[in-house]
């Protein structure tokens, strides 16, 4: 019986507490519309392919990561012991690439649930968060927080607690994230999405402040608190409706990453062209050095405008959008 397995992922962005999902902070994050698909038919050898590119893999060696697309699908193929499967996998995206939405994390996550059906294999979606963490982090070698896995498995609006995760790299020792839906709490979210267009390594961002961290840099160890009860007190603006204070918050959450470096040139030109355009809040969406930013816009039009004025080559809208899923369907 021939079969074909279809999954998908959205995109993210962190509205207020990023990046102390890998310092056992606190994140408020939403889903985008946009979503990152994979398909996967019984074939007679493996092969995998995006847009335009092709590959095929039939020794070990061809598992050799070189630092391109097809890392993701090896790494993943070789976590899960499956590098002899016989599969075609195709996969595309409407996340923009490496863009700081969690593009690449959404891709993983819906080969490893497509990868999953194959096997006739279940997981709860916390153990998939985790798994996709343990895959960026050991075996592609990236600095990365939670937020990104849970979110892409999660989907929605969500307030998302890491405390005790500080220090768990791996599967084997630490806690579950604690996921709360705000779907049902915040029915409308004046943020909009401003993508710079230049294309980053989030890892490469991340890491140096890490080590930072783990030397007990107080700038970095007081900084990262504070974040953690910025995003706190944001779930309360957000219940409240109370976009100024918000805003406000938001504004503190991007001053303290910008100290510590974790922003850049592109990304602070955007922020201030939505600020001084009327946005209550504007900050980084992910990592910065390129990427997203999000900006508080009860009035977006004038913000739009200034956006794309200084230089935003997409703009997106955050919106509670269905986290992972996966079909099998037989074929005639």
């Amino acid at each position: 019986m021939k079969f074909v397995i279809r999954a998908s992922s959205p995109g993210r962005c962190g509205i207020i507490g990023n990046p102390t999902d890998g310092y056992g902070g606190t994140v408020i994050s939403c889903s985008i519309p946009q979503r990152a698909y994979v398909e996967l038919r019984p074939a007679d050898f493996l092969r995998i392919s995006a847009s335009d590119q092709e590959a095929v893999l039939t020794a070990p060696g061809d598992f050799t990561l070189h630092g391109d697309f097809f890392d993701i699908p090896k790494a993943v193929l070789s976590f899960m012991n499956m590098t002899n499967c016989k599969v075609e996998i195709k996969t595309w995206s409407e996340i923009p690439r490496q863009a700081g939405l969690a593009g690449s994390t959404a891709t993983m996550a819906a080969l490893f649930a497509a990868l999953l059906a194959f096997k006739k294999q279940r997981m709860n979606s916390y153990m998939i968060a985790e798994h996709l963490h343990e895959i960026e982090q050991r075996h592609l070698n990236i600095q990365c927080g939670f937020q990104d896995h849970y979110m892409v498995v999660f989907g929605g609006l969500n307030y998302l607690d890491f405390r005790m995760k500080e220090d768990c790299r791996f599967i084997d020792v630490g806690c579950y994230a604690t996921v709360e839906s705000l779907d049902n709490y915040v029915p409308d979210l004046p943020f909009v999405l401003g993508h710079s267009g230049v294309k980053h390594h989030s890892g490469n961002v991340h890491r140096p402040i890490r080590e930072r961290w783990l030397q007990g840099d107080p700038q970095v160890r007081n900084g990262y608190s504070d974040i953690t009860r910025l995003a706190r007190s944001g779930k309360k603006a957000l219940f409240a409706g109370d976009w100024d204070e918000l805003g406000r918050l938001m504004n503190i959450n991007h001053d303290i990453q910008r100290e510590l470096g974790g922003s850049g040139e592109i990304n602070e030109q955007l922020i201030k062209a939505a600020r001084d355009a009327g946005a209550e809040g504007a900050k980084l969406a992910g990592a910065g050095h390129g990427g997203t930013i999000i900006a508080l816009a009860t009035k977006p039009k004038p913000v739009i405008k200034a956006l794309k004025a200084a230089g935003a080559q997409d703009i997106l809208f955050p919106k509670p959008a269905p986290g992972l899923q996966v079909r099998k369907e037989e074929l005639l």
